[in-house]
């Protein structure tokens, strides 16, 4: 006999046994035969300030699925793990810190500086790492990647070079995002946009020779400071005598001209606009195609600079206040009209960015960008589901150049020099540089490159390009990503160009995309509302097998999914159910080895539930390689919970505990056979359990994860028995439920006659209704007097089952009596209720219709109590 499992299913007293059991195995690593085919997928690496959210719990889920089941099914399999170093959060954290010791980051020095960031990254970098383990991931930690180690310190740099040579990368004044409160710029991917109540301020501004004024609108009256030009359109009839003619710009006194530019929306507003090429992306283009100065007006902390005495140091928005005070005041204000506009908001803290023309490094993306939309548009890459295509174009088609530097010093610094001297500029992978025009040594950009410009080369880099390794020559491209819709244009869309361009290859096949964790009320879980449920908590209370069967049958591609603590304790149940078959298929069990069934032992319902296991199995493959995980999931839910937990196994207990049964030992191998391939196909879902017990089970394999995954065996598929045993089980359920309509007690047991012209069907089924349908005689009946009998049809027979034997007639009339008499009392009541004018004049309509509600059900049962007792015999 084999060992036996505990007798209750307690997750904490094996997961964690089991896990370092996988590792010490190295089961997470790929196979070295080399004869396999390979299946690889590098883990969108998390931040390494964060910590395990519901996010990165449905991520890592569905990828671990993938991993297990391509595993299963004989593949190498490659699921490279790793963090990012997130400039911008970490350095945010660590300033923060050094602010609670009063310590700034001049005080100490960039050296300094990253000495404290190194340590912060050793002391909290790898808690994610431990977080995911306990999940169950099945990553290959001996590859553990970091976007700051030195292998993809060294493609960035070959990547910075390789564009800079090719003029893809340059540096130039443009027009960025700056974050006034992290202090550096961020991509346009990385800005996030909100309504924000505001106002469009109408201004007048007089013409420079006395002659009236223009009227415009604007949403940033500070920005005022810094305009050079006012434009119209060359094609507006109403302002073609005025271009060229110039004003004077309200409370500066600067002499600005009147351009025409078709980047002016005549039907929008007056047709005018002020033009301040410094703070605003359009206005900038418009400044170069007019060759219009460029006035900064705000510092870094976005306060107006000195060059204003009399707003210097005055916050944006307490400067906007001062300014439009003192337009109203000099008679230019004309009105202001409330305005409720998207703004652009940092990603990071939420801050409203400022656009601000500023000197830094960008890509030039339109020839990155081209092959990247060809890849997928060619079905190269494809998206599941395939609508986000639509988001990932609409990005690339209109992607500007991107803005690679930041004013940080936590991340990859800027490998470009520049002579003092002589103002040379050297782009290199090495460390240092010496002018090779002067000869003297150069200063390097104090700037580091954004965060995801290192995140971008992850497929390729952490399996060691530029160099030709094996990992690389083995496993790129990848087989899949897994990722959140949310982070299309940051991440995917950049790994995708930067595959094509620098490895000429597309970096994945296949970019499974999944939606937000949200809270049972359907809001993003955030900090602010305090609704974020941890799921290391979620693990301790319920077990991790239970936390990813919730995740992996709420989730369908796409689309955002609800967290209800009601559907973990669902999947805990589940598990529980699972424990409990198990637990009484090992008790049962003393054969030595597990073979394939012998088919001249089978018997109708064995046959039933080999085609129904062998039909799973050819359904569940297909979903889970066409993505569709939660479906693949209900299909097992609903197979082992019903067709084998409470049919098979209830149809076969009294051969399978009966030793002297000539068809124990087949019922045994059937029994055992169908439920390690049920094992085996849940496996990659709940890994944990479906371990612990299939180490029970009599096998070849040392572990579920390295066995093979099940296949759809055509030699047991037997349809013909299939559908002839739903007819017996369609007939038994129809007598439970009715029996349950009618409160029988299981106990309480009834004959039953079945007029049925499929009686071979039914053959050798009376066991079954005596077992599971409560019957006492089972006959079948050519015809059938139903006087006093209950009759259950169904699509092969009807069922009859005389009342008296159901029942008590004589306490059913009592009972249905009293239920009688209660009811017409309520109906009594609630008429005069009803019926009385002052009592529906008064309360309020909701409480009538309640109560009117009432009274039709007290009726209706009246009816159904009614007609039940003219039913009973006499």
């Amino acid at each position: 006999m084999p060992e036996q499992l505990d007798k209750n299913y307690d997750p904490k007293s094996f997961e964690e046994k089991l896990y370092k059991n996988w590792e010490e195995k190295g089961y997470f690593k790929p196979s070295d035969d080399r004869s396999r085919p390979a299946f690889s997928i590098v883990i969108p690496p998390p931040n390494i300030t964060g910590q395990l959210h519901m996010g990165h719990a449905l991520d890592n889920t569905l990828q671990d699925i993938l991993v297990r089941y391509k595993r299963m099914q004989g593949y190498a399999t490659l699921w490279v793990p790793g963090t990012d170093h997130a400039s911008i959060a970490t350095e945010a954290k660590i300033v923060e810190a050094m602010r609670e010791e009063g310590v700034t980051k001049d005080d100490i020095g960039r050296d300094g500086f990253l000495e404290r960031a190194w340590e912060w990254n050793r002391k909290y970098g790898g808690r994610i790492i431990e977080q995911l383990k306990k999940l169950g991931s099945s990553c290959d930690w001996s590859r553990t990647r970091f976007t700051l180690d030195e292998g993809c310190s060294e493609a960035v740099k070959e990547v910075f070079v390789r564009l800079y040579e090719k003029g893809l990368i340059y540096r130039g004044n443009r027009i960025i995002n700056w974050c006034p409160k992290c202090h550096t710029t961020i991509s346009d991917a990385e800005v996030e946009y909100e309504d924000q109540a505001g106002a469009f301020w109408h201004l007048r501004y007089p013409f420079k020779d006395g002659s009236g004024y223009l009227e415009l609108a604007t949403t940033r009256p500070e920005t005022l400071l810094g305009d050079t030009a006012v434009a119209v359109n060359p094609k507006d009839e109403r302002y073609k005598g005025m271009i060229g003619k110039l004003l004077v710009l309200p409370l500066v006194g600067r002499e600005i001209p009147v351009i025409a530019d078709d980047y002016v929306d005549i039907e929008f507003g007056t047709g005018v606009v002020k033009i301040t090429p410094a703070h605003d992306p359009n206005d900038f283009e418009v400044g170069l195609r007019h060759n219009l100065e460029v006035i900064n007006v705000l510092t870094d902390d976005a306060k107006i600079t000195d060059d204003y005495p009399k707003y210097a140091g005055m916050d944006r928005y307490e400067a906007r206040k001062a300014i439009v005070a003192d337009l109203e005041a000099g008679g230019f204000l004309v009105r202001t009209e409330p305005y409720s506009h998207n703004v652009g908001t940092c990603y990071r803290c939420g801050t409203t960015i400022e656009p601000r023309v500023s000197l830094q490094w960008f890509v030039k993306m339109e020839p990155l960008a081209k092959p990247a939309i060809k890849a997928v548009r060619d079905g190269e890459i494809k998206f599941i589901p395939e609508r986000f295509d639509k988001n990932y174009f609409h990005w690339m088609e209109n992607i500007r150049d991107w803005c690679i530097s930041r004013q940080l010093w936590w991340g990859h610094r800027i490998p470009a020099f520049y002579c003092d001297d002589c103002g040379e500029i050297v782009v290199t992978k090495d460390e240092s540089a010496v002018c090779p025009k002067c000869g003297k040594p150069m200063r390097q950009d104090p700037d580091t490159l954004d965060t995801w410009f290192s995140s971008a080369l992850w497929p390729f880099s952490t399996l060691g390009w530029p160099e030709n390794t094996e990992d690389y020559k083995r496993f790129y491209p990848t087989s899949a990503l897994v990722t959140g819709y949310d982070i299309i244009t940051f991440w995917v869309s950049r790994m995708i160009f930067s595959g094509l361009e620098y490895t000429g290859k597309a970096p994945f096949e296949n970019v499974l995309i999944h939606g937000l964790v949200r809270d049972s009320q359907g809001r993003k879980m955030s900090k602010s509302l305090g609704n974020g449920i941890d799921p290391l908590e979620v693990i301790d209370k319920y077990g991790a097998d239970a936390l990813r069967f919730s995740l992996a049958s709420g989730n369908s591609p796409g689309n955002d999914m609800r967290f209800y603590y009601e559907r973990v304790e669902s999947s805990r149940n589940f598990a529980n159910k699972i424990w409990n078959a198990a637990r009484f298929i090992l008790m049962n069990l003393d054969i030595a080895e597990v073979t394939k069934p012998d088919k001249s032992a089978l018997q109708t319902e064995d046959k039933w539930l080999l085609d129904s296991y062998n039909t799973l199995v050819a359904e569940v493959t297909e979903n889970i390689d066409k993505c569709e995980l939660g479906i693949a999931v209900q299909k097992l839910y609903d197979f082992i919970w019903d067709v084998f937990c409470d049919w098979y196994i209830e149809l076969v207990k009294p051969r399978l505990s009966d030793k002297q049964n000539a068809l124990n030992k087949s019922t045994q191998n059937t029994i055992a056979f169908v439920f390690t391939g049920l094992l085996k196909l849940l496996h990659p879902f709940m890994p944990f359990i479906t371990e612990e017990i299939y180490l029970k089970l009599p096998h070849d394999s040392e572990s579920i994860m390295v066995s093979a995954w099940p296949v759809d065996d055509e030699s047991e598929h037997y349809p013909a028995e299939r559908q002839s045993f739903e007819k017996v089980i369609e007939a038994i359920k129809a007598v439970r439920n009715r029996r349950s309509e009618m409160n029988v007690a299981p106990s309480r047991k009834a004959s039953i006659f079945i007029k049925t012209d499929c009686r071979e069907d039914f053959a050798g089924s009376e066991i079954f209704f005596s077992r599971l349908a409560s019957a006492g005689e089972v006959r079948f009946v050519d015809s059938y007097d139903d006087d006093g009998s209950v009759a259950i049809a169904t699509d092969s027979a009807v069922l009859y089952i005389p009342l008296a034997e159901m029942l008590d007639i004589k306490a059913e009339r009592e009972r249905l009596g009293k239920e009688k008499d209660n009811l017409q009392k309520e109906i009594s009541r609630l008429e005069n209720k009803l019926g009385n004018a002052e009592f529906v004049a008064k309360a309020p309509e909701k409480v009538v219709n309640s109560e009117r509600d009432k009274l039709a059900g007290y009726r209706k049962n009246l009816e159904n109590v009614e007609e039940a007792i003219a039913k009973l015999p006499q």
